[in-house]
Formats: structure tokens, C-alpha cells, sequence
């Protein structure tokens, strides 16, 4: 059969890696997007980019508060949108530049049948169809949504000017980090969740510790709550929780999630699980030849997850025979201020679901002088290790946590263990000299 490109890429989001490497190899490539000008995803639109960008400006307010410092100072919202919007136009204009070879599609593409993609009523047909659709912000049942009152993060990180009082409603990564920018900023905020505990998977050190630095910033915290409806009124969100009580709030970021959007396949020889698209380890569907990758997939709802799959599944493409990901390997973060939470291999609760056993070593930073005086007093470093030593794993509660763990992740990635890892010495002082003593206590 005679196909009208090598490879389709379906959604622009880190999709786009894919296509730039497969063209430069020589295929011919089509990606296809609905709005040419979100190239790069949510991540870099609606989501990490913004929301970190958004989160430095925070720990500037928040840094500001100390007692060594008089005066204040006031985030001006407009400017820093005006900022950002300057940022993503640059860095789309620089992903679009990339794809100078490949095809680019404007509209909303349905996989009508096999290797056929249907676009604007045209039919475009490919070799290999790359499935890269991302994901949506989760709405409970009973939350009425109108992007005003009762708003998500897209609303979020497109705010041009701050809330009096915001109520945050969810744990997870959205949550927590955008509580730590309202906080921060100085916006009376609650966070209300379903739990008894923040990161209910993570070591209960770092656990019992973030819920210590939210009350810090001034978070109020409302646990073991969940909402049965919420709706904008006159005077506020109303918000009903299951226990019947009731409570008033200007502004309700519902942050439960997102679910992977799969309503681009249309065709039932691919598989849709409970959780996205089901894919093998080579992130293959059920249907040979179409691949799902990054947050559709509902494996990892990560940036660098989906570029790393694409890149993975375009190098078998090109015959290349790539050695299968491990998504363990993968780190996970939160960047929360100051202190972030990262992980990466096995953590403490995934180490004892599995009945593994494990050799664990803690150091706390409370106490030491660099922790003092760069907001670590907080922090933990967590490693883990197998009966002979080999590293499995690590949990750092730090600031710029996602930036510490790298060096447990090459460690996880390297097979490497603990007589090993002892033979690095990192800079003094340094949040790193206290990994290096994790390694030793093991």
C-alpha cells in the first residue's frame, strides 16, 4: 500500500521531538494539531513551564519576608503573564523552526481506520501513526466548571491579576504547587483534600514535613474533605462537602487530576483502559504500527516521560533497536517552595507493597548550617538499597529537589551500589554532601 507519509504524529505536544529526529533521518512526516500555535503541549503552554516560571517568582515574595530584609514587595501579575506569553511565543516560534520538515496540520485529528487520519474531512494516511494526545483537567462530579469562580489550572497560568483568597481543592502535583504560589505570593489560601496526609506515598519523613512547610506559608489546611458540589454564586463558590457542611470562597482551583484525552481513536482495534490507551513496553496499542505516547498512554503524566517514549518508539522505527525504558528510571517531582519532593526507583511505600527487602538510609537537614540559611531546615535525603548494596532508589525533600535527585537517578539507572556511590565526594556546603552521607549510611 502506498501511504501518504512514513510516519503522522497525532498532537503537538512533545510529539513534536519525534518528528523533528524521524525527518532529519529522511521520512516523511505529518504532524497533526489543532492549534498549531500550543506546539510544544501543555507543558509548555498550560502547564510546567508556566507554573515553575510562576513558582520563581513566588520564592522571591517569599524570600523577601525574612527578617534581614525591610520593605515589601507586590507580584504584578499582568507583567509577569506579559512575560510569559513573550517566553511561549519565543519557544513555539523555536519548535516550529525545528519542524521546518515536517508537515504540519492544523486541525483536530480522528484515527477514523487503520493508518488513516482524518483531519477537516481529509483523509491523510501513514506507514506508522504516533498517537500523542495528551491530557485533561479531571472535574469531579457535582463541581460545575465555568473557568470564573470555579477555575483550573489553565485559568491559573493565565491570570492577570492575583486573588484576595483562593481554595485549592486536590493533592496532587497541581495542587500543592500551585497552594505554594499562592501562599507565597500572599493570597489567603486553603487546600482541602480527601487524605489525612500530603503525599501519602512518600516516606512519612517528607510527608509529616510537607504539611509542616504548607502550614508555615501560611496554608490552611482542611483534610479528609471531599466536595459533592460546588458552584459560582453572588457571593462566592458554594461549596457543599459529602459531611453536609458548607463553606463560601471567591475562587475554587479544582486541581483532581487530569485524565488522558482519548477520543481521537475511533477505531476499535485499539484498546482504551481505565486509564488511557493501552500500550506494550515498546509503547505499541493493540492495533500493530500505532503507538500512544506521554500522558494518553496513562503511564506517566510527565513532559520528559513523553519525550523520551516518542524518541523511543521513533528509534525502533528507524531499525535502531533502542534498549526498552524503564519507567522507574523516570523522576518524579513536585516542585513545592521551598522545599520540592523528587523521587526516582523504588520508594519506600512501592519497595514494601512489593514485600522487597531493603536497607534504608535517612539524613535529615535539620541542624545543619547551608540548610539554615537556604529554607532546607525541612529537608530529608532518603536512599534505598538492596541486600547487597545496589541502589534501588531514592526520595529528597530539599529545595531544588528535582535537581539533587539526578545524581540517585544515574546511581538507579547504573546499576550502581553503595561501596560505590561512597566514592563521590560533593562540594561542602552544599544540599549534595548530605546525599553523600545518605550513601554512606547504608
Amino acid at each position: 500500500m502506498n501511504y501518504d507519509y512514513d510516519i503522522l504524529f497525532l498532537g503537538g505536544g512533545l510529539n513534536y521531538a519525534g518528528a523533528v529526529v524521524a525527518s532529519k533521518a529522511g521520512l516523511k512526516c505529518a504532524l497533526v494539531e489543532k492549534n498549531p500555535a500550543h506546539l510544544g503541549g501543555t507543558c509548555l503552554h498550560n502547564g510546567c513551564i508556566p507554573s515553575k516560571m510562576y513558582l520563581e517568582a513566588a520564592e522571591t515574595i517569599r524570600k523577601a519576608k525574612k527578617d534581614h530584609f525591610s520593605g515589601s514587595i507586590v507580584l504584578e501579575m499582568a507583567t509577569l503573564d506579559d512575560e510569559k506569553e513573550a517566553l511561549l511565543e519565543r519557544a513555539t516560534a523555536a519548535i516550529t523552526k525545528q519542524c521546518a520538515k515536517v508537515d504540519i496540520v492544523a486541525g483536530e485529528g480522528k484515527l477514523v481506520a487503520p493508518h488513516t487520519v482524518e483531519v477537516a474531512g481529509k483523509k491523510l494516511t501513514a506507514r506508522y501513526v504516533i498517537l500523542g494526545t495528551g491530557s485533561r483537567p479531571f472535574i469531579p462530579e457535582g463541581i460545575e466548571y465555568d473557568g470564573v469562580g470555579v477555575i483550573t489550572s489553565d485559568e491559573v497560568l493565565n491570570m492577570r491579576s492575583l486573588p484576595e483568597k483562593i481554595a485549592v481543592y486536590g493533592d496532587g502535583a497541581i495542587g500543592l504547587e500551585m497552594a505554594s504560589f499562592f501562599a507565597s505570593a500572599g493570597v489567603e489560601t486553603e487546600l482541602i483534600w480527601r487524605h489525612d496526609t500530603l503525599l501519602r506515598k512518600a516516606h512519612p519523613i517528607i510527608s509529616q514535613n510537607l504539611m509542616k512547610q504548607m502550614e508555615s506559608l501560611g496554608v490552611t489546611l482542611s483534610p479528609e474533605r471531599s466536595i459533592q458540589s460546588a458552584k459560582t454564586t453572588r457571593r462566592g463558590v458554594h461549596i457543599r462537602y459529602t459531611d453536609g457542611k458548607e463553606h463560601y470562597v471567591p475562587t475554587l482551583l479544582v486541581a483532581t487530576g487530569r485524565r488522558a484525552v482519548t477520543d481521537a481513536v475511533q477505531v476499535p482495534e485499539i484498546e482504551i483502559g481505565k486509564k488511557g490507551i493501552v500500550t506494550d513496553e515498546h509503547f505499541e496499542t493493540t492495533l500493530r504500527d500505532h503507538y500512544a505516547i506521554g500522558d494518553c498512554n496513562g503511564k506517566l503524566q510527565l513532559a520528559h516521560a513523553a519525550r523520551a517514549e516518542v524518541l523511543y518508539v521513533v528509534r525502533r522505527i528507524l531499525g535502531k533497536k533502542p534498549e526498552t525504558i524503564d519507567l522507574e528510571h523516570v523522576v518524579r517531582f513536585i516542585h513545592t517552595l521551598p522545599c520540592s519532593y523528587a523521587v526516582v526507583g523504588k520508594s519506600k511505600a512501592e519497595l514494601e507493597r512489593v514485600g522487597t527487602e531493603y536497607r534504608e538510609s535517612v539524613v535529615p537537614l535539620s541542624g545543619l548550617p547551608f540548610a539554615l540559611t537556604h529554607d532546607g531546615a525541612d529537608g530529608v535525603m532518603i536512599v534505598y538499597a538492596d541486600a547487597e548494596g545496589f541502589i534501588l532508589g531514592g526520595e529528597i525533600f530539599a529545595p531544588n529537589a528535582e535537581e539533587l535527585i539526578a545524581v540517585v537517578a544515574m546511581a538507579v539507572a547504573g546499576e550502581m551500589d553503595a561501596a560505590t556511590a561512597k566514592r563521590t565526594i560533593l562540594a561542602h556546603p552544599t544540599f549534595g554532601e548530605s546525599l553523600e552521607k545518605a550513601f554512606w549510611r547504608l
